[in-house]
Parts: C-alpha cells; structure tokens; sequence
C-alpha cells in the first residue's frame, strides 16, 4: 500500500519536473536576447511561447534568431571584424540613394520610349 502512494507521487514529481523543464528550456533565446540586449526580445519571448504550441519546431529559429544580435557588433561585422564608421555608412547611404535615383531615371525613360 505505502509503495502505491510512493509511485504516485515519484510519478506526479516527473510530470511536473518534465512540465517546467520544457518551459524553461523554451525560455533560453529570451534569456540570451535579454542578456545581449536585443532589440527584438520581446518578439522572441511571444515566439518562444508560441513554439510551446507548434510542437517545438520555431525553437532553433529563436536560438538563431536571438544569437545573431550582439550589442557590441550589431547585427554583423566587418571582413576586418571592426563596426563600421557612421561616415562610411553615410556614405554606404549616399551610394545607394544615387543608384536608387539612377534606376528610377532608367525606368522612367523606358516608360517614355
């Protein structure tokens, strides 16, 4: 009789144990985004909710996903490993405003034609 209600309750421990282990596992990409600062953090922790619900299958998405922002680096780095300056990514800007301008000058002129 005592080992009935000793397997009942080792039973009922594992469930539970097992149920918020798979909580807290699902919480890890929010705590990494959380600790890196992440401006996304609040969409990573709904997301990781969420997986809860699609049978887990979004989790590694959330791992990448709260793993490729660092505050230090931004989203990326440079081949030198280096943040760019605010004077090349003005510059980067610049560029791409031109050929922006310079594709929609193409395409007017081909409308014409």
């Amino acid at each position: 009789m005592f080992l009935d209600y000793f397997a009942l309750g080792v039973l009922v421990f594992v469930v539970i144990t097992l149920f918020y282990a798979v909580i807290a596992i699902h919480d890890i990409p929010h705590l990494m985004a959380k600790a890196r600062n992440h401006p996304h953090q609040d969409a990573i922790h709904v997301a990781g909710w969420v997986s809860l619900f699609t049978l887990h299958v979004i989790w590694p998405f959330l791992f990448i996903w709260a793993t490729l922002y660092r505050e230090d680096r931004g989203w990326g780095i440079r081949q030198d490993g280096k943040l760019s300056t605010e004077v090349e990514a003005n510059a980067e800007i610049a560029r791409l405003h031109a050929r922006i301008a310079e594709l929609e000058t193409k395409t007017l002129e081909k409308e014409n034609a």
